[in-house]
Formats: C-alpha cells, structure tokens, sequence
C-alpha cells in the first residue's frame, strides 16, 4: 500500500503510526524543507505521485487548498484520510483585535475560518495520530491492531510532553508573546501562553512600514516578552520590530518542515528544543 502524504506533519505522524509494516511505503508529496504550503501550487511531479498512491493523508481545515479539483483527475481510486476531522476544540483565526490606543495588535491572518495548524501542539498531534490510524485501520484491516498500537504509544508520549510544556509555561514570569502568523495558536492555549501580536497578516508577506509601527507600539503596550520566528521565514523583519520593541527575538520550530529521513522522534526533538528556546526567553524577569 502507498501512502502520500501531503506535508511533512501528516508524512511523520504516518511513519510513526505505520512503522513496523513492511507492506507499506509512505511517500512525502511536498518538499520536506517546504513547510506550510500556504502559497503553494501542483507540480507534474506531484501529479504523478497522486496517480500512484493508494491513499492520501492530508491535513485538512484548508491547508492544502493547492490540491483542489485535481485529485479526482489524477486518481480517482485515491482514498483521503483526513487527519483533523472531527477533532474539536478548533482554533478560529484572529479578527484583528485593537487595544485601546487603535493599534491593531493581533491582525487577521491569512483567511478567516479554522486555524489548520494543529501540527505544532504535541496534544492535538496525539489526536491527528489517532484519526491517520482509524483511517488507515478502515482502509487495510490486516494492520490495524499494529497501527492503533503505534498510535497509542505515539500518542502516550506526546501527551507527556505537552504536561511537560504546559508546566514550563505555567512557572514562565511572562506568558505573552509575539508570533511570525498564526502557527502556535495551539501550542499557546496548550502552555497557557498568550499571542499579543503576530507580524505577518499574511504568511510570507511582510508587514508595511506603517504595520510595523503599529506592532511596535502594541508589544510594547503589551508588554510582550520575546518575538518568535519561524525557520521557514527569513528572519530580518522579526529581529528588527522586536529590537525596535526593546524584546528579545528567539527562533522557535513548529515543525512544519524538516528532513525527508528524519528520524521517528524528530518532533520531539524539536519540542523539546522549543522548551529550552521557551526557558531561556520568558524566563527572564
């Protein structure tokens, strides 16, 4: 059985659930160092990768809007799992709320509706693993006791780790927080932190001169205590509102992206890496 998945998240969590199985081959649609695919549009290679799998696990809650009609085109036997269905406790995207003074410090992300990355919280990746081993259970029952096993255990160390984070951030002297777009919605409400700002509206297009003005005043009203950048986006603009801010500029990983052999436990790795980042910034008094 081949699965594609359509990012590196879903390409992880389906090795982690199906590991063990000699039967199946799990193949990553997109480039591994790619990241969200906000702007992201279908190559032939792609189209030749959906005409030869047997299943495709996708994020869902509009992430791959790239995929579009396409998919029946180019395998119409194609089974879609979809890993954030029937998950609760969506996150919507920011309005764009004001403080008093008329800044906006929190502008609407990219589009309005659900917040799709659920990939950087550990508990609601324990959740995603859960739904990719049903799907996968109903499509090959021969593997199913070993995929919702895998899952299970996936998912046991994962909870772990979000009690662990969710301890750090409730002993951090400042839990408010600047973010490069609305990718550590949940791992905020997770670690009980709070987003006062996030410096693109839009993933991948930077704010004007006259936004970024805006978000200097707000974090500094906000009293936020560290600006994070994403590895996926170029770092400049960040470090230049969070010196002009008078905070500190750290990088911290959702783990949208990484490398195509990496190993089973690299997101943990990287959570665990984010918790020191966390410590090392907020921590301060």
């Amino acid at each position: 059985m081949r699965i594609l998945a359509t990012t590196f998240p879903m390409y992880q969590i389906a090795r982690n659930i199906s590991q063990g199985d000699d039967g199946i081959e799990v193949e990553l649609m997109i480039p591994a160092e790619m990241g969200c695919p906000h702007d992201y549009a279908l190559t032939p290679q792609d189209m030749h990768k959906l005409a030869h799998a047997d299943v495709l696990i996708v994020n869902g809650l509009g992430m791959e809007e790239f995929l579009g009609v396409p998919i029946n085109k180019a395998n119409p036997r194609l089974q879609i799992i979809d890993s954030s269905r029937g998950i609760d406790q969506i996150l919507q995207y920011s309005g764009g709320e004001h403080d008093e003074a008329g800044h906006g410090h929190r502008p609407s992300a990219h589009e309005h509706g659900a917040n799709p990355h659920l990939f950087a919280s550990p508990r609601m990746v324990a959740l995603l693993a859960a739904n990719i081993a049903k799907g996968l259970a109903g499509i090959h029952p021969a593997g199913a006791d070993r995929y919702v096993a895998n899952a299970r255990a996936y998912g046991q160390r994962l909870n772990r780790l979000a009690d662990e984070m969710a301890a750090l951030g409730a002993r951090l002297p400042n839990n408010r927080i600047v973010t490069q777009h609305g990718v550590f919605d949940y791992l905020a409400r997770d670690m009980g932190l709070e987003v006062v700002a996030v410096v693109q509206a839009h993933p991948g297009q930077n704010p004007s001169a006259a936004e970024i003005l805006d978000l200097v005043a707000a974090i500094k009203a906000q009293k936020a205590g560290a600006l994070f950048t994403e590895p996926q986006y170029p770092e400049a603009v960040g470090t230049t509102i969070a010196r002009e801010a008078g905070i500190v500029a750290a990088r911290l990983d959702p783990v949208a992206s990484g490398l195509e052999q990496a190993p089973l436990d690299y997101y943990e790795q990287a959570m665990r890496r984010n918790m020191t980042v966390l410590e090392q910034t907020l921590g301060r008094r």
